[in-house]
C-alpha cells in the first residue's frame, strides 16, 4: 500500500533546505484539508498560509527561534474561531443549500441541533471543540504531504498570544493553535533525516475487545 510507504518515509522534519513546495503540491495539501473530516462538517477554524520570509522571521520569534519556520517554503497555521455563534451556523446551512440544491428550511432540524450544541456550552468549551477539529485537518494535511513527498512538520512550541499578535488573529476572530511546516528536509543537517522511524508496536496500541 503507497499510504503506508508515505507514511514511513515521513517524520517530523527539524531542518529544511528552503526549496520551495512547487504550487501544484502545495494546493493538493491545501485541497485535501479542506476536505478532512470535522464534526458535523462544520470546519470551526481557517488555515493561513504564509510564505513572505519577513513575516516568518517575525514568527519566528515567537516560535522559539526554530529554524523550521525560516527554512521551510511555507507555513500553514491553523487558528480555531474564537467564538462560536447561530449565525455562523446560519451560513454555514446556507451554503449546504445552495451547493445541494435544497431549501433552507429542510435544515432546520440539523440547524437547530447544531446550535443547541454550541449554546448549551461555555465559550471556552466551544473554542476547545474547535480547536480538536483543527487537529483534525492538522492530520489529513500531514497525510496528504506525506503523500506528495512533501515534508510536513506539525509545531505546537511557539507562545500562541505571540503568534496571535503578530498575525493580528483576535481581529480576525482566531485564535493559533498549531503551525505545520512544509518544505523539503535538509538530510545533512537534520540528524533525524537517517533515524529508524519509531512507534509502539500493534501489539501494544491495539486493544482488541473481544
Amino acid at each position: 500500500m503507497k499510504l503506508i510507504e508515505d507514511l514511513n518515509w515521513r517524520y517530523a522534519t527539524k531542518r529544511m533546505t528552503g526549496e520551495t513546495v512547487p504550487e501544484e503540491k502545495l494546493q493538493n495539501i491545501l485541497e485535501a484539508i479542506r476536505l478532512s473530516a470535522s464534526s458535523m462538517g462544520f470546519m470551526p477554524y481557517n488555515v493561513l498560509v504564509i510564505q513572505d520570509p519577513e513575516v516568518r522571521k517575525k514568527i519566528q520569534a515567537a516560535a522559539y527561534n526554530q529554524p523550521q519556520i525560516v527554512e521551510a517554503s511555507h507555513l500553514l497555521i491553523f487558528a480555531a474561531w474564537a467564538t462560536l455563534t447561530d449565525e455562523q451556523v446560519d451560513a454555514y446551512m446556507n451554503q449546504i443549500a445552495q451547493e445541494r440544491g435544497v431549501d433552507v428550511s429542510t435544515l432546520a432540524g440539523f440547524a437547530d441541533s447544531l446550535k443547541g450544541t454550541i449554546n448549551s456550552r461555555t465559550a471556552e468549551e466551544n473554542f476547545q471543540w474547535a480547536a480538536k477539529q483543527s487537529y483534525i485537518a492538522l492530520g489529513t494535511g500531514l497525510v496528504a504531504a506525506a503523500a506528495e513527498r512533501v515534508d510536513a512538520t506539525p509545531m505546537e512550541g511557539f507562545d500562541p498570544a505571540a503568534l496571535d499578535k503578530v498575525l493580528g488573529l483576535a481581529e480576525k476572530g482566531l485564535r493559533s493553535i498549531t503551525i505545520m511546516a512544509l518544505g523539503y528536509r535538509d538530510t545533512e543537517k537534520d540528524f533525524l533525516a537517517t533515524a529508524k522511524k519509531v512507534r509502539r508496536s500493534k501489539k501494544d496500541l491495539f486493544l482488541e475487545i473481544a
